[in-house]
């Protein structure tokens, strides 16, 4: 078996094309380790974020309530990943993920154990899911900043963090038809207990690598400056700066589908726990679809045009979504919308990763996390609210729209700018 991985690995011999191209970052065995560990705790953390979803609807039958348990669930991470970025540049990366790791085990396993013994309360869930969000503040700028220190060579970089989307995609294709019928079948508490056994794969992974000490550089600076000297590093970077703005608006605007999506499960498409899955399921695969494209490209050359078109794609088919009204039409235009939401993320993060700094990776990336993830909060209580009030119908179409428009004034910078 070393003998054909080392075959198919060997650039030397074999010139990277078609398949291999698309596994390059796999050369690298710290990489090996991270995509295998990973490949695990992400399918249960799939499986938790339908059946928590699920739960909270059909304890509270509010979508309000809905976008507010991810509203709490993430609200830290917009109020700490500012700070957590100037930590992230001086700390070992690899012991702080396993470190958040177990207190992710932690928390799965007391949403389990409330569940399963029919304790569970909605204000539980606001609490636990508000201390997942404190772990995730720390836990998610640190993926991004380490997935640099583990490939052997920095052109690999785009490689891994499209092998990365897929491998998250992949597990929300898989997760969510797991969790569906796990909900039918055993109920919710038993998809929060997979969901904390599932975390040792990546804690047994990270265990295994090894990475050289990092230069630490510029440690005088601390505190607010630190934060301030990252804030203008970006703002003063044009491409960085007009990435992070893009990124805030689809957060803002049509990220909360997928908080939303329990309600037009059941409310307008009249299913289940199943029909979720299946939403969930095919804007995995559509998702999947764009890491592999991602994953074939060589280089980030042209990623700016992949990034307006892929935006426009996104917002159409998530308003065309919105008037489907039928499963057989909404599946398939879901898999479009999950295609172009994750080509403009997966894109956005690999021209970040490949145009900042060394010195500034940690704080540039925690800026990354807040557009992406700190201001779906206010994101998803918007619609949620709106959802309540006009109705998740006319929430998705507007939210498409937005994404459309945004697109479309992207694609326009970059012919100005040509």
């Amino acid at each position: 078996m070393q003998y054909f991985w080392t075959r198919f690995t060997s650039s030397e011999e074999h010139p990277d094309r078609g398949l291999r191209n698309g596994l390059r970052a796999l050369r690298s065995r710290n990489y090996r380790l991270f995509f295998v560990g990973q490949s695990v705790s992400l399918i249960g953390l799939w499986i938790q974020r339908v059946a928590l979803g699920w739960l909270v609807y059909r304890i509270t039958l509010s979508p309000l309530s809905l976008g507010f348990v991810d509203f709490i669930g993430q609200f830290p991470i917009f109020c700490l990943t500012l700070f957590t970025g100037i930590w992230l540049d001086r700390m070992d990366l690899r012991r702080l993920l396993i470190v958040t790791q177990w207190l992710a085990v932690a928390q799965a396993l007391v949403l389990a154990a409330l569940t399963l013994s029919g304790a569970i309360t909605y204000r539980q869930i606001v609490f636990l899911s508000a201390f997942l969000g404190i772990v995730n503040a720390f836990d998610m700028p640190a993926r991004q900043a380490f997935v640099i220190h583990l490939v052997n060579r920095k052109e690999d970089l785009g490689n891994a963090i499209a092998l990365n989307s897929s491998l998250f995609n992949g597990a929300r294709l898989i997760g969510p038809s797991i969790a569906g019928i796990a909900i039918a079948a055993v109920g919710e508490g038993v998809c929060f207990l997979v969901n904390g056994i599932s975390f040792l794969g990546t804690i047994v992974a990270l265990r295994a690598i090894r990475t050289k000490p990092l230069e630490r550089v510029e440690k005088k600076r601390t505190g607010m400056s630190a934060v301030l000297e990252g804030i203008r590093y970006a703002a003063g970077n044009r491409p960085i700066r007009a990435l992070l703005l893009l990124l805030t608006l689809i957060s803002l605007a049509g990220l909360p589908y997928l908080v939303i999506l329990p309600v037009f499960a059941r409310d307008v498409l009249g299913g289940g726990p199943m029909t979720l899955g299946y939403l969930m399921a095919c804007s995995g695969i559509g998702a999947l679809g764009g890491t592999f494209f991602l994953a074939s490209r060589r280089s980030a050359i042209g990623l700016r045009k992949v990034i307006a078109y892929a935006t426009m794609i996104f917002g159409v088919a998530l308003s065309l979504f919105s008037i489907s009204g039928t499963p057989w039409l909404s599946f398939p235009l879901i898999a479009i919308a999950g295609f172009g939401m994750v080509l403009t993320v997966s894109s956005c993060n690999t021209l970040l990763q490949t145009l900042v700094d060394d010195r500034m990776r940690g704080r540039v990336m925690s800026l990354y996390v807040m557009s992406l993830i700190g201001t779906g909060p206010l994101g998803s209580l918007m619609a949620g609210t709106a959802a309540r009030f006009a109705g998740a119908p006319v929430t998705f179409f507007v939210g498409g729209l937005v994404c459309a428009a945004a697109g479309w004034k992207f694609a326009g910078k970059i012919r100005r700018n040509r």
